[in-house]
């Protein structure tokens, strides 16, 4: 009988299959890194405008009370009592560390100095009709855009690219509050507009806001600051997906699919678009958190009872504690849609992983 041998695998071949066991979890891991990154690098952001955040206002007003009773009448002694309570009696080393304490271990803000009630509990009241604006307004702005981009890129220097050009950079150039103000004259003013539209508000006060009739009397209230941030955002999409069709236009797999001898309708929806469409996606999120703040001088010309109008008030009434929480909020919603923005990309585009 003879002995039959196995032979062993070689060196190379132990650490060719090691190496393809490696790179495998590499590539499984690149998602969960990325991740990772760009958490961190949120977090520290995020403990950087905490910081920033608390010392910004102290520097604004070394006394708040007395920016706070101006032109009340309160003895020295009131003000002394009010400066106790609120903590402002204390070195601004420990009002940091109480503050960072309540927000941190206790999550909270603090309380308003013109609403005495916390500050969480002022702006939760108002956060839902700045993100019903905002939401709605990014969504239209978003899609109205997107088709724009997509229709002028594939005519490029036709009729309608020029005329789609022409017009968004002409209102993506005016300011959030003055185009709302034209919308205002003309669409909801009496004396001289069309008065088709109210003037202000969220709704009418004889009208219960939870039934069917309230949410088209709420609809109808939203249609013009709606209008006017949809007209303001909207050619950031259609010049980003524009500009990103032509790029993929001229890229070589798009004139094989025509060699290949399939229709230009076929070309645009099966290759073009869906490689365009990675940074219009991404810059959804990434502009949300900046169209919140935007939202802002735009509320307070149409008297849209969300955040932009309590700024004002907070403003107005020198409450240090609600401008802090608020400018906390506006902060932390760009932080995380970038976050957002910068995770969908390495998703959508592996070439992100890499970096």
């Amino acid at each position: 009988m003879t002995a039959t041998t196995v032979d062993s695998p070689s060196p190379e071949a132990r650490t060719a299959s090691g190496g393809g066991r490696d790179n495998r979890i590499r590539r499984k891991l690149r998602v969960p890194m990325l991740i990772g990154r760009r958490l961190v690098g949120a977090l520290i952001s995020l403990l950087t405008v905490l910081v920033f955040n608390f010392f910004l206002f102290n520097v604004l007003s070394s006394d708040p009370i007395k920016a706070l009773v101006r032109n009340r009448h309160l003895d020295a002694a009131a003000q002394a009592h009010l400066r106790h309570e609120f903590g402002y009696d204390q070195s601004l080393w420990r009002q940091f560390v109480a503050y960072m304490q309540q927000l941190l271990l206790h999550h909270n803000l603090g309380i308003s100095t013109t609403y005495t009630q916390p500050v969480w509990s002022v702006i939760s009241t108002r956060i839902w009709p700045t993100v019903l604006l905002v939401g709605v307004s990014t969504l239209l702005s978003s899609l109205i855009g997107t088709w724009i981009g997509i229709k002028g890129a594939w005519e490029r220097n036709g009729r309608f690219d020029k005329i789609s050009n022409g017009v968004s950079v002409t209102l993506y150039s005016m300011p959030e509050f003055w185009l709302g103000i034209v919308l205002l004259l003309f669409l909801a003013g009496n004396q001289v507009g069309l008065g088709v539209f109210p003037l202000g508000g969220m709704n009418d006060v004889d009208v219960d806001v939870s039934s069917p009739s309230g949410w088209v009397n709420v609809a109808w209230h939203l249609t013009l600051p709606c209008l006017t941030l949809t007209l303001a955002y909207l050619a950031q999409y259609s010049l980003v997906m524009r500009s990103s069709m032509l790029d993929e236009m001229g890229q070589d797999y798009v004139r094989t699919a025509r060699a290949k001898g399939l229709r230009d309708l076929a070309v645009r929806r099966s290759h073009v678009v869906p490689n365009a469409l990675l940074p219009a996606v991404t810059q959804i999120f990434l502009y949300f958190g900046f169209v919140i703040s935007g939202a802002l001088t735009v509320e307070y010309v149409f008297s849209w009872p969300g955040l932009g109008l309590l700024t004002e008030d907070a403003i107005s009434g020198a409450d240090f504690p609600l401008l802090r929480g608020l400018f906390l909020l506006f902060t932390a919603s760009v932080i995380v849609c970038n976050l957002l923005a910068d995770v969908m990309l390495g998703v959508l585009d592996p070439r992100v992983r890499e970096l």
